[in-house]
């Protein structure tokens, strides 16, 4: 349990946030919404000049979008977080302004989803490219649609409405009707829809999802992709307690946030299915999570290796993931709070919102929606829900 003025530090910072996102209209700037530049025009369709317009938007420590035409726009998975924060406080609190808002933000999800699919599902409102190519504006993806999918099962198990849990089971047909890598030792999950990408944090998100999802319908479809899935990734968890991020060369990086949600998504299908083989792969990756991605002052470093950028997407999934595994392991929650100290103290504004990064010499102030006003949000309210039990 935290002190007093711990908690209060929590409930000053989440009010301050949440008001920069509703005073903003939960309308923000993106890391990778660069391609959105009229400037593109000047790549003339060549993959990698827009790939370095792009970079060079997201990671400039000053904020270009003003100055080259990138406006701010709604979030799908900005929207997904704020319903989960809302449900959270409302849970806590009974007000039902919380409530409101929460319900507002589901059903602007209801009404934004991505067209033409099997089911629900959601993406991001601008093109994006990445190392395995061009993900289009409106293309739904796993990450996503997963965790967007927890905040209609936050709000049918709250509520008990079953449009909340007939949106879930829309959620994960999309899901099911995702290409797989089928092996010997377990099936991945497409990270998206038209092509096969083997990635271990969406192919665990996608498992998760079905999993807790299947505990409410008994879906036994649903079940055994989870169990498969979560096969293929748990039997490639490293030696130390690691995941590359892919197993493909090219993504032999292991970072902090993706990390992160590979340890959610196994809680989920630990907590869902009470498997005990999957409890063992959760406990091995949270004692590296807590001994890899955090100083003990409660400083968020990126990658297994170093420290900087120390980025909000870092300190948020960090504080969330803690919180929420508090339970497995009892170290985890007193670090969520002293990660939280200092991500307040660090990186919050005097007007709430939560700066993008900080380099060794410099501090990227840039107010994104999703990554860092949403996140945090969603972080300090999973937080604050763990510490009153």
């Amino acid at each position: 349990m935290t002190s007093q003025a711990d908690t209060a530090a929590i409930e000053r910072s989440l009010r301050g946030v949440a008001s920069w996102v509703e005073a903003a209209d939960y309308r923000g700037y993106d890391p990778g919404d660069g391609l959105n530049s009229p400037l593109r025009r000047l790549a003339f369709g060549n993959r990698l000049a827009e790939r370095v317009l792009l970079q060079v938007i997201w990671k400039s420590p000053v904020n270009l979008r003003p100055y080259v035409g990138i406006k701010p726009m709604e979030s799908t998975k900005g929207r997904g977080y704020m319903a989960r924060g809302y449900l959270a406080l409302y849970r806590l609190s009974g007000d039902r302004s919380n409530l409101e808002k929460a319900v507002a933000c589901l059903d602007w999800l209801l009404e934004n989803h991505a067209p033409n699919q099997p089911g629900l599902a959601w993406g991001n409102h601008f093109d994006f490219l990445t190392r395995s190519g061009l993900n289009p504006a409106g293309s739904p993806i796993i990450v996503w649609t997963s965790l967007i999918g927890h905040a209609f099962l936050d709000a049918y198990e709250q509520l008990g409405e079953s449009r909340y849990l007939e949106a879930s089971k829309e959620i994960c047909r999309w899901i099911l009707a995702l290409p797989r890598e089928h092996t010997s030792t377990g099936s991945c999950l497409s990270y998206v829809p038209f092509a096969q990408s083997s990635i271990h944090n969406s192919n665990m998100l996608g498992a998760g999802m079905l999993a807790r999802c299947w505990a409410h319908t008994g879906d036994a479809q649903a079940l055994a992709v989870a169990r498969a899935s979560m096969e293929y990734s748990c039997n490639r968890q490293r030696s130390d307690g690691s995941w590359w991020y892919g197993e493909e060369p090219k993504y032999h990086w292991i970072d902090n946030f993706h990390t992160g949600y590979n340890l959610d998504s196994l809680k989920w299908f630990v907590d869902s299915t009470g498997d005990a083989q999957a409890k063992v792969h959760l406990a091995r990756g949270l004692e590296y999570f807590i001994s890899t991605f955090f100083k003990a002052d409660g400083t968020p470093r990126y990658y297994h290796d170093r420290t900087f950028p120390i980025d909000i997407q870092c300190a948020a999934q960090g504080i969330e993931t803690l919180a929420f595994c508090g339970r497995h392991n009892s170290a985890c929650l007193e670090m969520a709070r002293t990660v939280a100290d200092w991500t307040i103290r660090n990186m919050q504004g005097r007007d709430g919102h939560f700066f993008y990064r900080r380099y060794p010499l410099v501090t990227a102030r840039t107010p994104y929606l999703h990554w860092g006003q949403a996140t945090m949000f969603k972080a300090l309210a999973t937080l604050l829900s763990a510490c009153h039990g």
